[in-house]
């Protein structure tokens, strides 16, 4: 009876020094930006370029959609608090925030087992991967991604916002981060960590499952291979896949499943600061760098812009 109703609450962030603050201010602006500037970028030249429309790229594109959200979902609120310009965030901002953040999260794990999937057909049964990997199965797996996201991002943001909020409404992150936001309900949150629980099981241990035995195949294929071309060939195809899984899910595990996850609020900080900056920054940069085909893509665009400006 005595429980008051929250309607905002208070993001504590990093430091309460001025001068910190202001070193990430900077530190984190130049990364955003990076961010938004290299996905974008991937973004532009898998729709520009004709030799970008296949399969691997059309999960790339749509990975850097999700990096790009995600991105955009924490970071302009964090550099807004670390400018000093408000630390307080409406109930229904929060409730955004934790919606799209799960959301995101879901459909990324569903997305890189794809992709996975994607470079086992390509390697394991090249002649057949056209066939296999026409358009209609492409659209139908990233559709799924994206759906089951949705569907277990929703259910589980529901099932938290829907939690009595009576104080204190000082959340200790960066961000509404659903771990962090449930420690501030004041009753019984034990069915939400069982179905964040569960919920990590189908989405970051199943896939990884589905992972690993896709490269298991895959290492058992290269081991066939006979020349050097060869092995480089596949490996450069799909070393960037497995840099970026093994960041993402390595993560992930350690905060969601971890023995300690959800009691360390500096390490919680740490790992959503990776998924939220780190990681969508490394993103572009891995695939780019690592893969000839796009380096080739953007010297095309480079030389379509002198010729336009001339």
């Amino acid at each position: 009876q005595n429980r008051t109703s929250v309607t905002e609450f208070i993001l504590l962030g990093f430091s309460s020094k001025p001068a910190l603050q202001l070193c990430l201010f900077s530190l984190f602006s130049v990364l955003y930006s990076a961010t938004l500037m290299g996905n974008a970028l991937v973004f532009v030249l898998i729709c520009l370029d004709y030799r970008l429309h296949s399969p691997m790229y059309f999960f790339l594109c749509h990975l850097s959609i999700v990096d790009i959200c995600y991105a955009s979902n924490n970071v302009p609120h964090m550099l807004r608090n670390l400018l000093g310009q408000g630390r307080t965030i409406t109930f229904a901002g929060c409730g955004i925030q934790i919606h799209l953040y799960l959301i995101l999260a879901l459909t990324e794990c569903v997305l890189l087992a794809v992709m996975s999937y994607d470079r086992y057909v390509a390697i394991c049964h090249p002649l057949r991967y056209a066939f296999i990997m026409n358009w209609r199965v492409c659209v139908t797996l990233v559709t799924v991604s994206w759906a089951l996201g949705f569907v277990f991002g929703t259910l589980q943001a529901s099932l938290a916002l829907h939690l009595p909020f009576c104080g204190p409404c000082e959340v200790d992150h960066f961000f509404c981060e659903i771990l962090a936001v449930l420690k501030l309900a004041c009753t019984d949150t034990t069915a939400n960590k069982v179905l964040i629980f569960a919920v990590c099981v189908c989405f970051l241990l199943f896939p990884l499952a589905l992972i690993l035995v896709s490269y298991l195949h895959i290492l058992a294929t290269v081991l066939r291979i006979r020349s050097v071309a060869g092995w480089h060939k596949t490996l450069s195809t799909c070393g960037s896949h497995l840099i970026v899984v093994v960041l993402f899910y390595g993560n992930a595990v350690f905060m969601y499943m971890g023995p300690g996850s959800g009691n360390s609020s500096g390490m919680e900080k740490a790992l959503s600061l990776f998924y939220s900056l780190v990681s969508p920054t490394l993103n572009p940069l891995i695939y780019s760098l690592r893969n000839k085909q796009v380096k080739e893509a953007l010297l095309k665009l480079q030389r379509r812009k002198r010729v336009f400006h001339s």
